[in-house]
């Protein structure tokens, strides 16, 4: 009820019905609020399939890494966690794990321990961690779609320019005003009006059409249709600013979201588990540091500077936290929003975090010499400049000219020195080079050129149906949720999500694993076009002359037109505009835009003009005036009823054809849950008699290695199973998902991938047992071209003169390896007794362990060089950095010293500092190889010819059996985008039995991975063939349960909710309904 009436009439019935309006609007708070305890509940339930179906077990590779670590931490506390060189890893050089890890996760889960749940085993913590952090990850995640959905929709006049700095002398807000927009947030505008020579066109051209259409179809159906507030006060659009719906609808969907399960499920106890929670906590107080006019929020910015520190601590993917706020407060900058508060904000979040950062070991000053980093320093450097030039300026009086003058003199000056002060660092190896990671995200080609970054299917490039896939319908909706707030939601805190959403899309569409990223900024543009739909509604019912509940105003019983009107119009005098002028002003019989003033308000603009010329200032918003885009007539302040049933009657039509959509994307998001809660140690299998059965056949090999061999015993394998064997076995390994040292893996690669005898003799001065994974599907077998290929980037003659290593894989898609291949070391112990001819040395073998379903085999290493065993375990032969260190890496038996003398070691393309002769040819070479595949094999079948005929006799293949080449395929040209996509549509539209269709379900029933890889890399379009009954690669793969595949089928956008002629989909097969194909 309007705070200027005076009518004693109206006054009789001023408590009641504010009575009544607070009740509803308590009511539909309690509402919002259960909403959103449902929303965090089924964000904790979704996230425990995994733990209902297998128990409290740690999932895949890199959680027992970060398990271990968690138990050494709380066994030896902090001091000798940060001092912790591991020798049971990468030996027999060691790792020291306090200075290479993030150990934030680690330091969460101890705390929890101590101080939570003494009670529980920390086991149980880390596996119920990120089932936690994921529940609180969607509630910050709905605080930052909240945060930046709130705001006041000022008149026509303030059509979104930059905040006014209360230093400068042109400004005239009162402390009232500021206090009502630090409390409700700033003016909402349009993008538009931020950019040069669109902005013209925007005021003068598009606005004005704007209000006269807005204003012909109110006058002529007497209902503003929600489009605006028909109130005459210039505040009452607050009320329809629907923060809290935003904020449910993003709770909602983050809750559920599968780019946001997919590393948050029990048991996946990742560092990006809880480095969701501190980001989404980073960016929600950098946005909530941005409310209100220019008055600086110390407060929030420094809660922003800590929330970035624990985001370093957990994962390192805070360097794309550090350039994102950086990039949107320079953004803000170059589109003259530039403030007081924008400076404050940015320096203590930058001071603060930048500081503590550099307190993580594995950062250290990172922050200051990478040049991944070096862009927000350079951001932060420029604000000092800009704000010390603010200072002069208004100390001085300096004219808008003189200001530019001294702008261009400062950041000149600043320019010279800072080139001089580069040019002295980098001849010194001061900057540190780009990581091969993050190259990989600018390079145009899919690969980073390091083989060992190009063999993890993570970091492929994302497709439209990997989108989809995790993100689901929320795709078609949140870009409506960008163009939402880029024209009609702006101000400095919004404008955060246009900067998130570019980024975030760029960085994913490069490598799939970063969809993950796109989370957040996918529920939050979501939300926001929910949200706003929802309050669309709320307004066809509440009306929108009164205020529409908002978390203040209905707790506090505020009147919000009435505290905000008095705020926003009160000029530096005191002197306030009735609202009967007003309504006279905004009459719909004004042909022309008119400005309401006071005569205080008029003296005002004259003062801010001289004012404006004489600081230098650019004063591109008006003062808080209204407008015609408010209502043309007090007859209309109580919209029509007619209109709002009509509005409410669209919106449940609308709301009706949603449900299945919405239904579609929560059954969907249930069912990804499902797949990606099985984890890789353990799996569920179907016999041939179809009885269901646990596959538990990885940690019983490990459980008998702890059992069964020595404790100082050396496990050789690939590096996939390192932190397994470790946080299972407690046994030493030689390599594991750390992958710090390039050089080492490949001699690991060599190792396995080399022939027999070599293979032996380097393996005998580095291990006592040899783990093998077997069975089909990821086995090492399907691996081992990429371990190949790693080891040929430092060992260049182990497939000369092919850089990706064709000569070694398989030949045909039926298994059949190739000359190089089938004279393995791995492929001997692979095949061991299993494959018809194929046996390892008995003389140097034997093998000690064979797991229930075959899916793992040990074997003991014969003839173990104990002399080089013994020179490793002597102290007297490690290298420390200084005496008495704990920094001692150990050094490799001089045994070895004649393999290594053969090494060349790897140089990253983006790494400028490393001296001597480049390696430009091999990369050359490796990406013509991976660009023509074609072309590869041809010439590595010739290399494999060459190598036979200097091979000596019998030495051809296993057991002396010689082996032809196979016959190359004629080059045929590469298909283009648009032939791929049409053809995959061909082929899935298209049901038959084909020899394309029956080999896919061979590859995909003996789980042949690497098999299917090579295919797709052939032809993509192969993985869309259908049989005649419907079925096809994605229905075989959830029928057999197998987990990779179905990813790997995801990501290529293949679909997995279709159905076959019986009606069944994929996900059907994986519950048990669907029987055989």
């Amino acid at each position: 009820m309007s705070a200027t009436t005076n009518n004693n009439n109206n006054n009789k019935w001023e408590i009641p019905q504010g009575i009544v309006q607070s009740f509803l609007a308590g009511g539909y708070i309690v509402l919002i609020l259960h909403v959103l305890y449902m929303a965090l509940k089924a964000a904790y339930d979704i996230r425990l399939h995994a733990i209902e179906e297998y128990g409290r077990v740690i999932h895949e590779f890199d959680p027992y890494f970060n398990y271990r670590a968690t138990e050494y931490l709380y066994e030896h506390g902090w001091s000798k966690f940060a001092t912790w060189f591991d020798y049971m890893v990468w030996y027999p050089l060691g790792r020291p794990v306090g200075t290479t890890i993030y150990p934030g996760m680690q330091v969460t889960s101890v705390f929890i321990k101590h101080y939570l749940l003494p009670h529980w085993s920390v086991n149980d913590i880390c596996v119920f961690v990120p089932v936690w952090f994921g529940v609180l990850a969607t509630f910050f995640t709905a605080m930052l779609a909240y945060e930046c959905s709130v705001g006041i929709t000022l008149t026509t006049g303030s059509t979104g320019g930059p905040p006014r700095d209360p230093n400068t002398p042109h400004n005239n807000n009162t402390p009232k005003q500021e206090s009502l927009q630090q409390t409700y947030g700033q003016p909402f505008g349009s993008i538009l009006h931020q950019i040069p020579l669109v902005n013209v066109v925007y005021t003068r051209i598009l606005l004005p059409l704007l209000h006269m259409l807005l204003n012909t179809i109110q006058t002529l159906t007497g209902s503003t249709w929600g489009f605006r507030s028909p109130s005459s006060t210039i505040t009452s659009t607050l009320a329809s600013t629907p923060a809290l719906e935003c904020a449910i609808a993003t709770a909602i969907i983050m809750s559920i979201l599968p780019a946001h399960i997919m590393r948050s499920v029990g048991g996946g106890y990742d560092n990006e588990s809880i480095a969701m929670t501190a980001m989404t906590f980073t960016f929600y107080a950098w946005v909530r540091s941005l409310r209100g006019n220019a008055t600086p929020n110390y407060t929030w910015s420094i809660l922003a500077g800590i929330a970035y520190f624990y985001m370093v601590a957990a994962w390192g993917g805070y360097v794309f936290v550090l350039n994102l706020i950086g990039v949107h407060a320079s953004l803000l900058v170059l589109l003259g929003r530039y403030t007081t508060k924008l400076h404050r904000a940015y320096t203590l979040f930058y001071a603060i975090g930048t500081t503590l950062a550099i307190q993580v070991p594995v950062v250290g000053w990172t922050p200051l010499k990478s040049l991944e980093q070096l862009g927000p320093l350079v951001a932060f450097v420029a604000f000092q400049l800009i704000e010390v030039c603010q200072l002069i300026a208004r100390h001085q009086q300096l004219n808008k000219v003189q200001t530019w003058k001294l702008r261009i003199m400062v950041f000149a000056g600043a320019g010279l020195v800072a080139v001089g002060i580069g040019y002295v660092l980098a001849q010194t190896g001061y900057f540190g080079p780009i990581s091969s990671r993050v190259r990989g995200l600018f390079v145009q080609h899919t690969k980073t050129g390091n083989p060992l970054v190009d063999s993890v299917a993570e970091h492929q490039p994302a497709t439209a149906g990997a989108y989809f896939q995790y993100l689901h319908n929320v795709c078609y909706i949140a870009p409506l949720g960008f163009i939402l707030v880029a024209l009609f939601q702006f101000h400095d805190a919004s404008s955060f999500l246009l900067v998130y959403g570019a980024a975030a899309y760029f960085f994913s569409h490069k490598m799939v694993r970063l969809i993950l990223l796109t989370a957040p900024i996918a529920s939050v543009l979501g939300g926001l076009t929910l949200g706003r739909f929802m309050g669309y509604i709320v307004g066809a019912l509440w009306g929108s002359t009164t205020s529409r509940p908002s978390l203040l105003t209905s707790l506090f019983l505020i009147d919000v037109n009435h505290t905000l009107e008095e705020g926003l119009n009160t000029t530096s005098g005191g002197s306030t505009t009735s609202t009967s002028e007003e309504d006279d002003r905004l009459s719909p019989s004004s042909t022309k835009t008119k400005t309401i003033t006071t005569k205080k308000h008029t003296k005002s603009k004259k003062h801010t003009k001289k004012s404006s010329s004489s600081s230098g200032e650019q004063s591109s918003e008006p003062v808080v005036t209204a407008t015609p885009l408010r209502s043309t007539s007090s007859s209309l302040s109580s919209d029509n009823y007619l209109a709002r049933i009509i509005r409410f009657g669209v919106c449940m039509y609308a709301i009706r054809e949603g449900i299945p959509y919405a239904q579609d994307f929560q059954k969907t998001s249930q069912d990804m849950a499902v797949g990606m809660s099985h984890p890789s140690i353990i799996m569920k299998g179907t016999t041939r008699d179809g009885r269901q059965v646990t596959v538990d056949d990885y940690r019983e090999a490990y459980w008998w290695l702890r059992d069964h061999t020595p404790d100082d015993a050396r496990i050789m394998a690939w590096w996939d199973y390192g932190y397994q064997i470790t946080a299972i076995a407690n046994r030493t390994t030689i390599a594991d998902g750390n992958t710090w040292n390039h050089e080492h893996i490949a001699l690991l690669g060599k190792t396995l991938t080399t022939d027999m005898d070599e293979g032996y003799e380097i393996a005998r001065h580095m291990a006592d047992y040899v783990l093998v994974w077997g069975g089909g599907g990821g086995d090492d077998l399907a691996k081992s071209p990429h371990l190949a290929r790693i080891a040929n980037s430092v060992y260049r003659e182990h497939c000369p003169g092919d850089p990706t290593c064709r000569a070694f894989g398989f030949v045909d898609r039926n298994g059949t390896p190739s000359p190089m291949m089938e004279r393995s070391f791995l492929y001997r112990l692979h095949g061991h007794k299993i494959k018809p001819g194929v046996e390892a040395d008995p003389s140097k073998f034997q093998e000690m362990f064979r797991s229930k379903y075959g899916k793992v085999r040990i074997f003991k290493l014969l003839g173990v060089s104990q002399e080089s065993k013994e020179w490793v375990k002597d102290p007297k032969n490690r290298v420390c950095d200084v005496p008495g260190s704990w920094f001692c890496p150990g050094q490799y038996p001089p045994a070895l010293q004649y393999m290594l003398d053969q090494k060349k070691d790897f140089a990253q393309l983006e790494d400028f500092n490393r001296g001597g002769e480049g390696d430009d040819e091999y990369q050359k070479q490796y990406f013509e190889n991976l660009q023509n595949s074609n072309l590869a094999k041809k010439r590595a079948a010739e290399a494999a010819k060459t190598q036979e005929k200097d091979a000596p006799p019998g030495a051809g293949g296993v057991n002396g059996e010689e082996h032809e080449a196979p016959p190359q395929q004629q080059q045929q040209p590469p298909r283009t985008t648009e032939q791929i996509a049409a053809l995959k549509k061909q082929r899935y539209n298209t049901w038959e039995n084909s020899e394309m269709s029956t080999n896919m379900w061979k590859i995909i029933s003996s789980n042949s991975l690497q098999s299917l890889k090579d295919w797709m890399a052939e032809d993509p379009s192969a993985v869309f063939c259908r049989s005649e009954d419907g079925r096809g690669p994605m229905w075989w793969a959830f029928e057999n349960r197998r987990q990779e595949m179905v990813k790997i089928f995801m990501d290529a956008g293949v679909p997995h909710t279709d159905k076959d002629a019986k009606g069944m989909s994929p996900v059907d097969l994986l519950e048990g309904t669907g029987g055989s194909s």
